[in-house]
């Protein structure tokens, strides 16, 4: 049985934005775990909009394609098919990752309500290249089997055999077309976020018709349509066709906390969708694949002087409580005795008017500092020299950042709703995440009783045991009847 991981989510998270979120580096460490642990049993997929079906693509390149996001390292081109027809297409999509680099770099200085449709384009355009240049590679290949199957008509003379088939489970080369490969009883994995994908349900219907894959889907959380004020319009109705198309042709369903899975079944019920299957949640690994080298903490930041809160600036993530408590905290509190906020991530949406507050604030009088697009070396060292984390979160599938926070040995003041005190446990402080009160409130303790987080971060130290990518890794390969 080989798990056919659909990856293309990340390579098109990749086009439009510079560093990676919460989804796309939670699902690259399953990938990379499970890859370590049984990478023959193992593929990768990317879409095929002009054939209408997914083509293996290389290990090597997503990670490449990670690793640009993650250390701006550029991401090696795809491998070219043999004899390749049309060299200049060919040429133009091995540039991609050059373009991707340029579209981000114009992006980022647009305001973000115009990121998006610039993404869009963009991603447009990438396809379309991908498309023609896999075209012009599955050319002379096409053409060579169309021969052979002409000449095939006629007998083989006497006394001469006929050429046999490719051996069954060979390993695929790149480019190959999963409906040429699939195995009975294989999967196709959904792990990412390809509900920007439109008409992801029909692909995966007519490939489960056509190749008799099962399909697993792992769910993150259901904020768009239970919490849609938090989310894009677009990307409401985007999820929102993705998630009732995908749920009923799902035979295996996972989820990341146990909140998330009760409130799928609490949704699911709801609205009148029968789930083929119950929803299992899975252990989350802790941390980032990272080296252990150390930079400099940018913008002036001194080490224990600071709080972090490591988030995309979005609605949801409640950069507002912060930013308004912080304004508390320095009309009850000598500035000095305030210690540094920083944001750290990228500028998301819904965030206009706060951004300019920011600005008209001049930044809390210098006692905000916003570091955009952090790569992980740097997020790394931004962890080492907290003083503390905040992660005061409306609402989230499982809340990565409180893990990788007590991964780090620091304290997270977080908050106490959804699945957040799943990944925080005993080793966190929680408030209201609708309370700017109760938020000020624990961050003056945090602030004044320095013994409060020295005892936290003992206890971090004696009792917290981080959970390995490969316990997760090991739970989706039990899930799905591979352990």
């Amino acid at each position: 049985m080989t798990i056919w991981f659909d990856v293309e989510d990340l390579f098109e998270y990749a086009g439009a934005v510079a560093r990676p979120s919460g989804i796309q580096r939670l699902s690259y460490e399953i990938y990379a775990a499970i890859q370590a642990s049984d990478a023959s049993r193992v593929g990768f997929l990317r879409h095929d909009p002009v054939g209408g079906t997914m083509r293996v693509v290389d290990w090597a390149d997503v990670q490449a394609i990670y690793r640009s996001m993650t250390h701006g390292v550029p991401a090696r081109a795809p491998a070219a098919a043999p004899q390749a027809v049309a060299p200049l297409l060919q040429s133009r999509a091995a540039r991609l990752p050059l373009i991707g680099s340029g579209m981000r770099l114009a992006a980022s200085r647009l305001p973000p309500e115009m990121r998006r449709p610039l993404g869009e384009a963009a991603r447009a355009q990438v396809a379309a290249i991908r498309g023609l240049a896999r075209f012009a590679a599955a050319l002379p290949g096409a053409l060579a089997a169309r021969r052979r199957q002409n000449a095939a008509v006629a007998a083989p003379p006497p006394g001469e055999v006929a050429a046999l088939p490719a051996t069954p489970g060979a390993a695929p080369s790149y480019g190959r077309d999963i409906r040429d490969v699939a195995q009975p009883g294989d999967v196709l994995a959904a792990l990412g976020s390809p509900w920007s994908s439109q008409g992801y349900p029909a692909l995966v219907a007519r490939l489960k018709s056509q190749t008799n894959l099962r399909f697993a889907l792992l769910v993150y959380d259901l904020i768009p349509v239970m919490r849609p004020e938090f989310c894009d319009r677009g990307l409401v109705m985007l999820f929102s066709s993705f998630i009732l198309g995908c749920l009923p042709l799902a035979d295996e369903l996972m989820t990341i906390s146990r909140a998330s899975a009760a409130d799928l079944e609490r949704w699911s019920a709801r609205i009148g969708v029968r789930l083929a299957t119950t929803p299992r949640p899975i252990p989350i690994g802790t941390g980032f694949s990272t080296s252990a080298e150390t930079v400099p903490l940018p913008q002036g930041l001194v080490a224990g002087e600071y709080a972090l809160f490591v988030s995309t600036v979005e609605a949801r993530k409640n950069h507002l409580l912060a930013f308004r408590a912080w304004r508390r905290l320095l009309e009850e509190l000598p500035p000095e005795r305030v210690p540094q906020l920083v944001f750290a991530g990228r500028v998301g949406w819904m965030v206009a008017d706060l951004m300019q507050q920011i600005r008209n604030s001049e930044n809390l009088a210098g006692k905000l500092t916003v570091v955009e697009n952090p790569d992980d070396t740097t997020l790394a060292q931004l962890y080492r020299g907290a003083r503390f984390t905040l992660f005061p979160s409306l609402y989230e599938g499982w809340g990565l950042p409180v893990s990788e926070s007590l991964a780090f040995g620091k304290v997270c003041l977080a908050s106490g709703t959804t699945s957040v005190p799943e990944a925080g446990g005993r080793f966190c402080l929680y408030h209201d995440p609708d309370s700017v009160t109760e938020a000020v409130a624990l961050y003056r303790r945090a602030i004044e009783e320095p013994g409060l987080i020295a005892r936290l971060e003992a206890e971090i130290a004696d009792g917290y045991r981080p959970t390995p990518w490969s316990s997760t890794a090991a739970a989706i390969l039990d899930q799905l009847g591979h352990g």
